[in-house]
């Protein structure tokens, strides 16, 4: 077997969050083919305890902690070297040390980045090994999205994070030998971004797990009564989460409860922001924090709703919710990336007063669902299908 480099800005596991639901799935995939020397980090205490399990897949594992809050702080030192704040957060002179070790002594035959902060541990010249870049979503796009709806002076560095961080995807994508993207229309963004479009810009689309999301009536019911119930999964603590709940409550939610009254709307994800968790107990709003398991909540719900006004590629969330056999009424930015049109199981609105009539219709109806929903996610976003995809990347 040969060695691979694989450097991760965060411990691939557990798979809770989209970036680590990624990342978890090619580490696993890769491991089965090379001997994997993983470079990552910790940023939450609670993925100790996932260390042994994490190096269990790898020829050598190296993983220090990182503390958020004093990272944010040295990521100022962007403006003082003109580079996007994202670098500098990530710079740890361990880990370029131990990238360094692995490089002269492992000499791998394959580097695999995930993320575009982890470039900066590329060796400056090119070598012999073989180099992909997942950049999994267009960053600095999503910056960009940031300052168009924040208000100044956040918007100003926003904005700058935006153009510096494109400036570097610009840099790396000339070093790589392949650059990949989480779906078609993101690699196709980024190539528009270029200079010039690189024929190594491609994409591997995110997957699910079809076996662990499948319906399940056995699942207990986490709800009370017999209300019918809309629900949203997803880190709460993340800006454009905690966006979409916000604008789903004040604008959306008040209409949903107007035409059917003992409607609830579950929230459930980790770290609810104070915004979020401000929402819970308000006319049917039920903010639920940490839950040992997501699935009991999309088995027994009437239908999920994805109301995200700022997104980037593929949502799992959706893609679960599918595998569930859920309908979903989402935004169209939700539904980027997602090859499945529209039908029984997924109703696009954008507007706040049609979003909430695509709700009521199913609040109402509560019709059985017919497997649509699962047999289109499991026609385009089988992880087995989609992860073939990357060995044919690095044996070009």
């Amino acid at each position: 077997m040969e060695s691979l480099l694989f450097l991760c800005h965060r411990l691939p596991y557990p798979p809770n969050k989209g970036d680590k639901i990624r990342s978890w799935h090619f580490l696993q995939h890769l491991a089965g083919r090379h001997r994997i020397h993983l470079g990552t980090f910790i940023d939450d205490p609670d993925d100790d305890q996932y260390r042994d399990f994490v190096a269990s897949h790898c020829a050598d594992l190296y993983a220090p902690r990182l503390d958020p809050r004093r990272r944010k702080l040295a990521s100022l030192q962007g403006l003082l070297t003109g580079e996007a704040l994202s670098l500098p957060y990530y710079r740890n002179s361990g880990m370029l040390a131990w990238v360094n070790k692995v490089l002269a002594e492992v000499q791998p035959q394959r580097i695999f980045v995930f993320s575009s902060a982890m470039g900066q541990y590329l060796p400056t010249q090119p070598g012999q090994a073989r180099t992909l870049v997942d950049f999994v979503d267009v960053d600095s796009e999503k910056w960009r999205a940031y300052a168009a709806s924040t208000a100044w002076p956040a918007r100003l560095l926003y904005r700058r994070e935006a153009n510096r961080l494109l400036a570097w995807e610009r840099a790396l994508a000339a070093r790589a030998d392949a650059c990949l993207f989480v779906s078609r229309q993101e690699a196709e963004l980024f190539n528009s971004l270029l200079p010039r479009p690189l024929p190594g810009v491609a994409h591997v689309d995110n997957g699910v797990d079809l076996e662990y999301f499948r319906p399940d009536p056995a699942l207990p019911p986490p709800f009370t009564g017999q209300a019918k119930s809309l629900v949203f999964t997803g880190a709460m603590d993340y800006w454009a989460n905690v966006d979409a709940v916000t604008w789903f409550a004040s604008d959306a939610w008040p209409r949903v409860k107007s035409v059917v009254p003992d409607a609830e709307f579950w929230i459930v994800g980790t770290r609810p922001h104070p915004r979020v968790r401000a929402l819970d107990g308000q006319h049917g709003i039920r903010v639920t924090g940490t839950v040992p398991d997501v699935r009991p909540y999309l088995q027994h719900a009437d239908a999920v709703v994805a109301p995200l006004r700022i997104a980037r590629g593929i949502q799992n969330k959706v893609l679960e919710a599918m595998a569930m056999d859920k309908p979903v009424v989402g935004t169209r930015a939700a539904f980027e990336g997602i090859t499945a049109g529209e039908g029984a199981s997924l109703h696009t609105e954008d507007d706040p007063r049609a979003f909430a009539a695509a709700c009521c219709r199913l609040l109402q109806n509560r019709s059985a669902h017919t497997g649509e929903a699962r047999a289109l996610v499991r026609k385009s976003h089988a992880w087995e299908a989609n992860l073939a995809r990357l060995d044919a990347f690095f044996e070009a």
